[in-house]
């Protein structure tokens, strides 16, 4: 195989901002069409489905699955059935058992199905990884706090049911979670606070362990704006460790160690080009398997009704530094 020709199915935010310009950066991928039910600029054909793009469309070895995850699974069926190599954006699906059948499916297609999750590809989860094999570890804090409406303005799939919510980037930290630690680990407790008029929940408390009892603590926050924060603290028994900026910052006590705002999107293509190449798959569900135990656990609460509707404080802040009035950090293109 020379060059994987790609097709990215759902033009929204995150195809534009990172997928895009990682195949754009990747040897050995080239995108060659794009399938969205709404028109969109592109710079190479358009479909309106993913059946419209297979029937009708240019030659293509892959597709990436960018769509929310209500409908990934049909549209993943489909991919393999023609085929297809099939990359998938995270969350991998709406429902761990719905992706064990892809898994087959692919194993009998010969084909590579990727579930990529995007934060373990961040440059200071590898170090922080190998930093902590070498420690004992003692607790670990999670908070991953941030602004729904300047992530997912108008997205009102996130908070349907399959649509995890805040678990949609709190399923971020759990992959970095998952990956960093020696062990792995469970769920034992969670509350989930769910607004009035939606079906997925806003916030949400863990208790996490593992089987030598490492007491694990997570807090997710979809309604903060004022203080952003991705961040994951491990005490160890040679001082803190503390990976925070949603993976790209990496210290050690008082030593820096990793700081940098590298792409991680050009990674996983590389990844999913090498798998492709091997003829093989990467379908790891343990993020979504606890974000699944959380639900069946969990207690709820209810609490007041969200919209997406009106001006928030990024927007005021946006119009008044375009207005030249406040100086305000740029927003990153890839969520944490």
């Amino acid at each position: 195989m020379s060059e994987l020709r790609m097709a990215i199915v759902g033009f929204g935010k995150i195809a534009h901002d990172q997928h895009v310009p990682a195949i754009a950066a990747t040897d050995g991928v080239r995108l060659v069409a794009v399938a969205d039910p709404i028109s969109v600029a592109a710079s190479v054909p358009h479909f309106r489905s993913l059946e419209e793009l297979l029937r009708d469309g240019p030659e293509i070895d892959a597709v990436t699955l960018a769509t929310p995850p209500q409908i990934r699974r049909a549209q993943a069926a489909l991919a393999l059935a023609a085929r297809k190599h099939v990359f998938l954006e995270k969350p991998p699906g709406r429902a761990v058992g719905e992706i064990l059948p892809l898994i087959a499916m692919a194993r009998e297609a010969g084909r590579t199905l990727f579930a990529s999750w995007h934060a373990r590809f961040s440059p200071a989860v590898e170090p922080a990884r190998r930093l902590l094999a070498e420690r004992n570890l003692k607790a670990v804090t999670i908070t991953w706090k941030e602004d729904v409406r300047k992530w997912h303005p108008g997205q009102d799939w996130i908070f349907e049911a399959g649509g995890l919510g805040v678990f949609d980037p709190g399923i971020n930290a759990l992959s970095i979670l998952t990956r960093i630690l020696p062990r792995p680990v469970f769920v034992t407790a969670a509350t989930s606070e769910i607004p009035a008029n939606r079906a997925a929940p806003i916030g949400a408390e863990l208790a996490l362990s593992d089987d030598a009892g490492l007491p694990i603590r997570a807090s997710f926050d979809f309604r903060e704006q004022d203080r952003e924060i991705w961040e994951i603290v491990i005490e160890t028994d040679q001082g803190r460790v503390t990976l925070s900026a949603g993976g790209a910052r990496l210290v050690a006590g008082e030593e820096v160690l990793v700081d940098t705002r590298k792409d991680s999107y050009p990674l996983l293509y590389r990844r999913f080009i090498d798998l492709v190449r091997g003829g093989q798959s990467d379908v790891d569900l343990s993020p979504l398997q606890l974000v699944a135990d959380a639900f069946m656990l969990g207690r709820t609460r209810q609490v007041e009704a969200f919209a997406f509707d009106g001006m928030h404080r990024h927007e005021r802040s946006a119009g008044l530094q375009a207005a030249g009035n406040v100086a305000v950090a740029p927003d990153w293109t890839e969520e944490p």
